[in-house]
């Protein structure tokens, strides 16, 4: 009964990117702007790499999935339709993993296109297929994250455009603040990186699968889980 409650909720909140224009102009913009990047980077450089593409998708995703989890409670809070789910045989964990879920595979399905990407790449020369493999076994993490992120921050009103705001300033925040730690004692550095989510996926990225990165990940995804259901709990 719990399965079917999450993959009811999920169906039904992945069927609705699909019945509005959000879902196609954010899959239709993230697709122009990564495949502008990737191939005129590879016009310039004349180098056969992905490297690029996979550097710049935690600051393009930490906009994008924003996009799409902003109205995952926010619109339920304005038209007053969660309180109606309130109502119905399902758990607040219900709710939120379907709509997680949901969201998530959205993100992949967005994603999926862009596997063309090193297919084209490998007619014009030998691609790392190791590196490949992990930069989307990363994307996958990183996206679930992101996800997470944007669903908690849908929570904290009910006006989509904040709660997009709150969400893409996060993500993008853990995106660069890896950036930061040259001006900061090693000590400090180190806490920084940790709690970046661009460092831990470069690591990624670059076809070093650590079992620290995967954790990092799993436990931004469930720290988000768990700050929703307790914000959800107090409304």
């Amino acid at each position: 009964m719990k399965n079917r409650s999450i993959l009811s909720i999920g169906k039904k909140e992945f069927l609705s990117f699909f019945l509005s224009p959000v879902g196609y102009i954010v899959i239709g913009i993230y697709l122009i702007v990564s495949g502008w990047f990737l191939f005129s980077t590879i016009f310039l450089t004349k180098s056969v790499s992905l490297r690029d593409f996979f550097n710049l998708m935690p600051m393009i995703l930490s906009f994008m999935i924003p996009a799409l989890t902003m109205k995952s409670f926010a619109e339920e809070y304005k038209t007053g339709s969660y309180e109606m789910l309130g109502t119905q045989p399902v758990t607040t964990m219900d709710i939120i993993i379907g709509k997680l879920l949901a969201t998530w595979l959205f993100v992949i399905v967005m994603i999926l296109p862009t596997l063309s990407y090193p297919l084209f790449l490998s007619t014009l020369g030998d691609l790392d297929s190791g590196v490949v493999l992990s930069g989307y076994i990363g994307a996958l993490l990183l996206s679930g994250s992101f996800t997470a992120i944007g669903v908690f921050t849908s929570t904290l009103t009910q006006n989509q455009i904040i709660a997009f705001l709150i969400g893409a300033v996060i993500c993008f925040f853990l995106t660069i603040i890896d950036g930061m730690v040259i001006l900061l004692p090693n000590f400090i550095a180190s806490i920084i990186e940790y709690i970046s989510t661009g460092f831990h996926f470069q690591n990624i990225s670059k076809g070093i699968l650590d079992s620290r990165d995967i954790l990092y990940f799993l436990s931004i995804i469930f720290l988000a889980v768990l700050s929703t259901e307790r914000r959800l709990q107090k409304k």
